[in-house]
């Protein structure tokens, strides 16, 4: 999506939204590490639920990873942030978490969580503190197969008729279209919040850049990674990288659990 489309869309919706808190922001420093993580949260993005997570969760369940995937309600980013929080909460030790898209903002937001010891980007963004996920786009332009639509109340939604060419190039038909016809819309105003914590200033990440990513402009995914300082891996995938390409996603993940162990080390 333009920046100019996001603009205009939060604009609207955005009157009187306040930022999201963080009770463990003061505690971003103080991190339990005792090895490698062996917990991985899963944090979806806009337009799709957790459910894309599904070959993802079934690799790392094999190699003996506690799994846990959130359900963002899409509402605001306190709510998604707040829904991401309980997961983390449940996790008894070191934990990588991972997000897809928005789901970036999310766990960039989120990821101060004392468990936390690593981030994944899986084609997401990463907003610093004090910036919204809007400013993101700033200079960018998203390739024409991505188009939003927004409904009344100001939640955006991804064209269905564009929605395989934007959103799930490299699915199968059948795949797309279950993807596309149970779709999340997202309250555009969510993008328009200022974070209060930036988690990959205090912890390591790492990056997974699909290639053929429609939804945003390829410069934007490489700045945002070289701005965080994310050890990058391409996949030739569409958007939907999460669950077109799982191994490849899974094999980052596993990576990172054992190399966030080595640097705290």
């Amino acid at each position: 999506m333009s920046s100019k489309f996001i603009k205009l869309s939060v604009a609207a919706a955005v009157l009187g939204f306040t930022s999201v808190s963080l009770s463990e922001s003061a505690n971003a420093q103080h991190v339990r590490q005792a090895g490698p993580a062996k917990n991985v949260v899963l944090v979806h993005g806009a337009f799709a639920d957790g459910s894309g997570w599904r070959a993802v969760y079934e690799n790392l369940k094999k190699r003996g990873y506690r799994v846990t995937v959130v359900q963002n309600p899409l509402t605001s980013l306190a709510d998604d942030v707040a829904a991401t929080k309980r997961a983390l909460d449940q996790q008894s030790g070191p934990t990588i978490l991972v997000g897809h898209s928005w789901g970036g903002t999310v766990i960039t937001e989120a990821g101060v969580h004392p468990n936390v010891t690593g981030l994944v980007y899986v084609s997401a963004l990463s907003p610093d503190a004090g910036e919204t996920t809007a400013q993101q786009y700033d200079g960018y332009t998203t390739p024409p197969e991505f188009v939003l639509k927004t409904t009344s109340d100001g939640y955006g939604y991804i064209d269905a008729d564009k929605f395989k060419a934007g959103f799930a190039a490299d699915a199968s038909d059948a795949d797309a279209g279950f993807l596309r016809d149970s779709q999340v819309p997202i309250n555009m105003s969510a993008f328009s919040v200022k974070l209060n914590n930036a988690a990959w200033r205090s912890r390591p990440s790492w990056a997974v850049i699909a290639t053929d990513d429609k939804a945003f402009d390829q410069r934007m995914l490489r700045a945002m990674a070289t701005r965080i300082g994310a050890r990058v891996t391409d996949v030739k995938a569409s958007h939907a990288v999460f669950m077109t390409q799982p191994k490849v996603v899974a094999e980052v993940i596993d990576r990172a659990a054992h190399e966030a162990a080595a640097t705290a080390r």
